[in-house]
C-alpha cells in the first residue's frame, strides 16, 4: 500500500519561509507525478503546485507562482514544497498527492491516486 507522510507545517510569521516535505512508500517514484494541494478552514482543497516525474516540468497555481517551488529528489522518494514569502492566505493544510503517471502531472485532485494525511501550515500577520 503506497503511504505519503508530510512534514515540515508550522507556525511562521508573514513574509517568513517554510519547506515542506513528502516522503513516500512508493516502489518506483519516478513512475509518479506529484502535487501539492491545501485546505483552508471551510474552503475547498485547491491545487497549488505539481511536478512531472523527471523533475523537469512543474506547474503552480496563481496565487503561488513566483513564491513557491515543488522540487523532487529521486533517489530519496521525496517531494517538497518550498514556500517563501508567505502571508496570512497560505494558512492552510497542506496535503502531498501522488499521480501514477509517467506521461502527464495534474491540477485536478480527480487525477491523483494516493495522498497523505496532510501538515498544518499556520502563517500570522
Amino acid at each position: 500500500q503506497v503511504q505519503l507522510v508530510e512534514s515540515g507545517g508550522g507556525l511562521v510569521q508573514a513574509v517568513g519561509s517554510l519547506r515542506l516535505s513528502c516522503a513516500t512508500s512508493v516502489l518506483t517514484f519516478s513512475n509518479y507525478a506529484m502535487g501539492w494541494f491545501r485546505q483552508a478552514p471551510g474552503k475547498d482543497r485547491d491545487f497549488v503546485a505539481a511536478i512531472n516525474w523527471s523533475g523537469g516540468k512543474t506547474y503552480y497555481a496563481g496565487s503561488v507562482k513566483g513564491r513557491f517551488t515543488i522540487p523532487r529528489d529521486n533517489a530519496k522518494n521525496t517531494v517538497y514544497l518550498q514556500m517563501n514569502s508567505l502571508n496570512t492566505e497560505d494558512t492552510a493544510v497542506y496535503y502531498c498527492e501522488a499521480r501514477a503517471s509517467r506521461s502527464s502531472f495534474a491540477t485536478s485532485r480527480v487525477d491523483y491516486n494516493y495522498w497523505g494525511q496532510g501538515t498544518q501550515v499556520t502563517v500570522s500577520s
